[in-house]
């Protein structure tokens, strides 16, 4: 689970912190940060999920999931996308990129 947490949207409310107090830390003022970057341990989702949907100004974004991307550069990633291991770039997006 990766997250991004926007502090321009934030309120200082603290309730990230009550739920998942390993990722976030309070500053003096009661805004939060990300203790150790945007990827999330399997062991801290749950309370990470529960402040994402508790936060009242939406400032913890969930960008998915990490995925492991095959050796071998672009040539390994093409084989990987033809073989179905990996999503491809319109998959999951509407043809978005």
């Amino acid at each position: 689970m990766r997250i991004k947490l926007d502090r321009t949207v934030c309120d200082g409310f603290g309730i990230c912190a009550r739920h998942a107090p390993g990722v976030f830390t309070l500053d003096d003022w009661g805004y939060p940060s990300l203790a150790a970057g945007g990827d999330i341990a399997p062991e801290d989702e749950v309370g990470v999920r529960r402040a994402l949907l508790d936060c009242p100004a939406h400032a913890i974004v969930h960008l998915g999931e990490r995925i492991a991307l095959p050796a071998g550069g672009e040539a390994g990633v093409a084989r990987a996308i033809r073989s179905g291991q990996v999503a491809g770039p319109s998959e999951g997006t509407g043809g978005r990129p």
